[in-house]
């Protein structure tokens, strides 16, 4: 029977991740007339219309928290996190942005080493060195100037990983459903600046796009919310990296997109790092809380 789960659950982490990928596709299909902070604004108040029939269910009893803080900075660091994210998504070629993503967990033992006092293993300090070369040899340091989404995508990994060490800091109080709808919430209104600012307009077939968007989004957080369900995240984490195969194919096949040698085995390297690293890890028995930056 745990066998059938882990199979259903790694099906579901697939299936997540291609989801992800599509939600990527669309980013790349629009940012090129509609800015990043517009996108990123209207996925952030569409999430948050998602969670208006939960709220009319259970009353605004249920938003009642101590750890406000918590929720801002959350949502500060995430919508940032999101906003470098989609930038990369719509600049960079799908794999690479889909890899450079998946560096959070060298980030996140470092943040909570820094943070939360935990300590590193031997194992985990091995993959996150092995990490840094791949993303080194990802940035290509033959070339004369760095490629500034790549830049701009790691910093999105750094602060995804931030929001991740501070949901880790809030889960002892608060419910998966009550940190996700304050990450909305905040992250709608804090975006909305930035959006403004730009003064662009936005068309109906991009408002569909839109709509697209947070639908695949949707679906890609539903599916990994009940793939950790069925079986240990620790086990399931690695099969996250099929995102890399899956926008390197969709990259190839729709926007004849080919990867040079040192970026095919710097994403090599990143990979089995990142499944070295969350393999390395103790997976505590707690919720698990899908991060909408996914």
């Amino acid at each position: 029977m745990k066998s059938n789960q882990f199979l259903v659950g790694a099906a579901l982490i697939l299936f997540s991740e291609m989801f992800l990928v599509l939600s990527g596709m669309v980013i790349k299909q629009i940012s090129a007339d509609l800015p990043t902070e517009m996108i990123v604004f209207f996925r952030n108040l569409l999430g948050l219309m998602l969670f208006m029939p939960w709220l009319m269910r259970k009353g605004t009893r249920v938003l009642r928290t101590s750890k406000l803080r918590f929720h801002l900075m959350r949502a500060t660091v995430g919508v940032t996190a999101m906003t470098c994210l989609f930038y990369s998504w719509g600049h960079l070629p799908l794999a690479q942005a889909a890899l450079l993503k998946q560096t959070a967990p060298f980030f996140m033992p470092l943040i909570a080493l820094w943070w939360l006092g935990e300590h590193i293993s031997t194992r985990v300090k091995l993959a996150i060195l092995v990490g840094f070369i791949g993303v080194a040899l990802i940035l290509n340091p033959q070339e004369s100037t760095v490629n500034l989404g790549i830049l701009i995508a790691l910093a999105g990994a750094c602060l995804g990983a931030l929001a991740k060490v501070t949901i880790r800091r809030m889960r002892d109080t608060e419910s998966p459903q009550l940190i996700v709808f304050y990450f909305a919430l905040f992250s709608a209104i804090l975006s909305a600046i930035p959006a403004w600012l730009t003064g662009a307009g936005l068309t109906l077939i991009q408002f569909a796009w839109l709509l697209v968007l947070a639908a695949t989004s949707t679906v890609a957080q539903l599916s990994l919310s009940k793939a950790y369900g069925m079986a240990p995240a620790g086990q399931l984490a690695p099969f996250t990296y099929g995102s890399v195969a899956i926008a390197a194919l969709f990259g190839w096949w729709i926007w004849d997109e080919v990867l040079g040698l040192h970026t095919l085995l710097g994403i090599l390297l990143v990979s089995c790092a990142g499944i070295g690293a969350l393999l390395g890890k103790q997976q505590a028995a707690a919720k698990t809380v899908t991060d909408p930056t996914l």
